[in-house]
């Protein structure tokens, strides 16, 4: 009988991605791959760890893998298994631990995969992790995660992702351009672009062979992809050039992500972030000048070592000031092998999470505000097939989350609609042209 084999991903969409190919080389190997409960011979875990709580829901998926087959051999991989492989080791239930330049032979590396009295590690040192693995997930109908970069040059004081994925390398245009088309005829429609470093898209083997610009003017022409988005940039990396043509392409959709990390320039220099907060301000004013109804997302640390009370403040004022549509909010946690733990001026827990709560609120003030300005426009939904409580939902073009009546004709099917209010789950419902849209 086949070998069952379940995965579980923690993490970023660049994980997401990977995972899905690593389940693809089990498949082609003869594997049989099963959900998480349905007690597996063997459970792969894909983790992150850019920050304690990470490392802490490895641990709890290890003990919930053993609930559901206690005797499944258990391999661990991802960001956590590079930077802590021993520590992962001794975790009860784990059988292997692979690094960022093993992951990918995980099959050839364990073959049989039977247990053994102690857990074997296999993770060489990140300079071995030059290799760009093409990725890309699978299975939803919708929308694929395509990795298109991989590893980061950058060497922010607060982040291990360079020591975990090791030195930024990229895939060729003609590769990513060959996996969007096999996705494509798939029947999925929309597809993310994910890396470490996205922007720093064209590095091989450590020179600039290609750009970002050049990537998305091909994948603009890739027939069958109704849309593409861009899953993160750095503002230093979001050229005037990117945004223009963005803005006229009628496949890459008006939604940025770009991390802005600290709203205080003293914070940004103290993170040795390759910008400062005026660069993001023309940033986001360039966007909004071409694409009024563009979304805009924020990545913010809060609590950074050195972050006073007044430091804060001018972050909030910052981005409250700022034309954006919603943030994602991170206390930030100390990491080893990192510069901020050894700086001055920590902050204290409390303080940390207080102000991770200000601007959580102020960030559901900006979506809802950002929705509100929507309503009463017309845009297409992509509708998924997650189905909840009889309802589906979708996406517009600029990211608005639409909710309808569930109709499984709809299920990855692109539909004009005009927005109209937003209930109370904070979702968008659509009028009665809507209604009629689907009944036709």
């Amino acid at each position: 009988m086949k070998k069952k084999v379940a995965f579980y991903t923690l993490g970023c969409k660049l994980n997401y991605s990977e995972t899905s190919t690593i389940g693809r080389i089990f498949q082609e190997r003869g594997f049989e791959k099963v959900e998480f409960t349905d007690a597996p011979d063997i459970y792969v875990i894909n983790t992150c760890s850019v920050t304690d709580n990470a490392d802490k829901k490895c641990r709890k998926i290890v003990k919930e893998a053993q609930k559901h087959s206690p005797n499944a051999f258990i391999a661990i991989l991802g960001c956590y298994a590079q930077l802590k492989p021993k520590e992962i080791s001794e975790i009860p239930g784990v059988d292997a631990v692979l690094g960022a330049a093993e992951k990918f032979q995980l099959v050839d590396i364990l073959e049989t995969f039977e247990k053994k009295d102690k857990a074997e590690i296999y993770a060489s040192p990140i300079s071995e992790a030059n290799t760009f693995h093409n990725s890309y997930s699978f299975g939803d109908r919708t929308r694929t995660f395509l990795k298109v970069q991989d590893g980061c040059d950058y060497s922010c004081t607060f982040c291990t992702i360079p020591l975990a994925r090791g030195n930024s390398r990229s895939d060729s245009i003609e590769n990513v351009v060959r996996s969007a088309n096999e996705i494509a005829e798939s029947g999925v429609k929309e597809i993310v672009l994910t890396g470490v470093n996205t922007g720093d898209f064209g590095l091989q083997d450590g020179k600039r062979v290609e750009t970002f610009y050049e990537l998305i003017q091909e994948l603009d022409k890739v027939e069958g992809i109704e849309r593409f988005r861009i899953s993160s940039i750095e503002p230093n990396l979001l050229k005037d050039e990117v945004i223009e043509f963005v803005a006229g392409s009628r496949r890459f959709m008006p939604h940025f992500h770009i991390p802005l990390q600290s709203g205080s320039n003293k914070i940004l220099r103290l993170m040795r972030r390759r910008y400062l907060r005026e660069l993001y301000a023309d940033r986001v004013a360039k966007i909004k000048s071409l694409m009024p109804h563009c979304c805009i997302g924020v990545d913010v640390i809060v609590g950074f070592p050195g972050e006073t009370e007044e430091d804060f403040l001018e972050t909030y004022n910052f981005i409250n000031g700022l034309d954006v549509s919603y943030l994602h909010v991170f206390p930030y946690s100390e990491r080893e092998n990192t510069l901020a733990p050894e700086m001055e001026g920590k902050v204290s827990i409390k303080d940390r999470n207080r102000r991770a709560d200000m601007l959580r609120i102020l960030s559901e003030k900006k979506k809802r505000r950002f929705y509100e300005q929507n309503i009463g426009r017309e845009f297409t939904v992509l509708f998924e097939d997650d189905v909840k409580d009889g309802q589906m939902e979708g996406w517009t073009e600029n990211y608005v989350r639409v909710v309808a009546k569930y109709d499984p004709v709809l299920v990855n099917e692109m539909k004009h609609v005009r927005l109209t209010q937003i209930n109370a789950q904070g979702l968008m419902e659509a009028e009665e042209t809507y209604q009629e849209v689907l009944r036709h």
